[in-house]
Order: C-alpha cells, then sequence, then structure tokens
C-alpha cells in the first residue's frame, strides 16, 4: 500500500500540473499491482474526483470556463459515462480498453498540436466525440479528459487555458457519473465496496498531491516539458498493461 500511495501522490503532482487528475494511471497502477478490476474503477473515479475538483473550482473563479460551449459536451458525456459505469467487462477486456486508451492518450498528448479556432467546426465535432468519450471513461473509470483536451486543441476549440478549464470540469462530471455506475453494478456486492474503501489511503495521497501540483508544478518546468513527461509515463504503464494481458509480463 504504501508504495501505491507514494506513487498516487507523485501521479497526482504530474497530472495536475498539466490540467488533468490522473484517473488513467491510477487505474494503471492498480491494474499492475493485481487489485480486483471491478474495484479498482472505483478508486481511480474518486481519485479523480478529488483532484478534478480543485482544478475545476480554480478555473471557474477565474472565469475560463466556456460554459455556453461545455454544456452541450456534458450533456452528450454524462448520460454515456454512466451507462459505461454499469456495463459489466471482463478483467482481459478492461485491460485491453484501458491499454489501448492510454496508448491513444499518450500520442495524442506528444503531438497535440494547437489551431487557430473555427466556430463552425468546433461547434460541430467537439459534441460529436463527447458521447463516444464519456462512455469509454465510464467503462474503464477514468474522466476523459486526456483525451478530450488534444482532440479540443487539434479542431482549434479555443485557447489554451479555456481547452484546460473545459478538460477539467469534463472530467469532473463524467468521473462523478462513472462513479455513479459503477456502484450500480456492485451494489449488489457489499465486499467489492467494502474492498474499494480499504485504499482510503490513496484518496489522501492524490488530495496532497493535487494541491502541489497545480499550484507548483508549472513553476518547476514549462508546462510543454511537463505535458511531454506526462506523455512518456502514460505510453510506458500502457506498454505494460498491453504485455501483461498478452502474457509477455
Amino acid at each position: 500500500m504504501l508504495v501505491l500511495v507514494v506513487l498516487f501522490a507523485l501521479t497526482a503532482v504530474l497530472y495536475a500540473s498539466v490540467g488533468f487528475a490522473g484517473g488513467s494511471t491510477y487505474n494503471a497502477l492498480l491494474a499492475l499491482a493485481g487489485v480486483d478490476h471491478r474495484v479498482f474503477p472505483i478508486v481511480a473515479l474518486v481519485c479523480n474526483l478529488i483532484v478534478a475538483v480543485g482544478g475545476t473550482i480554480r478555473f471557474a473563479r477565474a472565469g475560463l470556463i466556456p460554459w455556453r460551449k461545455v454544456l452541450p459536451l456534458l450533456a452528450l458525456s454524462v448520460p454515456a459515462a454512466w451507462v459505461g459505469g454499469m456495463l459489466p467487462v471482463s478483467r482481459h477486456l478492461f485491460l485491453v480498453l484501458l491499454g489501448s486508451s492510454l496508448l491513444v492518450a499518450g500520442v495524442l498528448l506528444l503531438v497535440q498540436p494547437e489551431r487557430e479556432m473555427t466556430e463552425r467546426r468546433a461547434t460541430v465535432i467537439g459534441p460529436a466525440v463527447a458521447g463516444p468519450l464519456g462512455l469509454l471513461s465510464g467503462i474503464v473509470g477514468i474522466g476523459g479528459g486526456i483525451f478530450l483536451a488534444p482532440m479540443l486543441h487539434l479542431i482549434g476549440w479555443d485557447r489554451a487555458r479555456r481547452v484546460a478549464a473545459t478538460a477539467s470540469i469534463f472530467i469532473l462530471a463524467n468521473s462523478l457519473a462513472g462513479l455513479g455506475g459503477q456502484l450500480t453494478k456492485i451494489a449488489g456486492h457489499p465486499e467489492l465496496i467494502r474492498a474499494a474503501a480499504g485504499y482510503w489511503p490513496l484518496a489522501l495521497a492524490v488530495l496532497v498531491g493535487g494541491q502541489i501540483g497545480s499550484r507548483a508544478g508549472v513553476q518547476l518546468l514549462p508546462p510543454a516539458w511537463l505535458r511531454r513527461l506526462t506523455a512518456v509515463l502514460i505510453l510506458y504503464v500502457a506498454v505494460r498493461i498491453l504485455l501483461q494481458v498478452w502474457g509477455a509480463a
């Protein structure tokens, strides 16, 4: 548990520094630690919520959340995240989805280009990807911001800080919906709920790490370098998970 506490805290520092919550890597760490796949999405989503709440509050106070554009995304992604959380999946399929989605997220973080905003393109493409991302987020127990942000940069959604603010509230809303779906799915298995509750030290770890990362992380390294470090970490754990699935690790 102590190793997981340290790794979760470090993950929260790194992810909060670039405007994310870390759910993808929390899941990966729990998977690599051999935790029951029915439990670790709940743990990861709770940790996600803790980190995302702080980021969303700061973005909202700064007036950076483009609510008119964000609400259609949430209207499509939140119900999909709830449904995704309720879907029963085998451990093998879960790890394949998690590893593959992490691989894609890592590549997107490395290459994410930023284009000038085109209102029509952003208005159409943004909502079009929100539902599928919400569904995937609910299934694998993440917030989805790590996929959304590069896509929003790619289509020219808005300025960088507003994209980060959009990703933050997207993570918060989908994590809450996905957690509701996951808890509904295991409602008849109190032993799984007790098992998830036993990982409460990880919640404290990300609370501390998230505060450090969001307040001081960007002062330690340029945002571009922090994004690249995050991408490398994601790609590493993605490969480890996929090798585990294929029986090579």
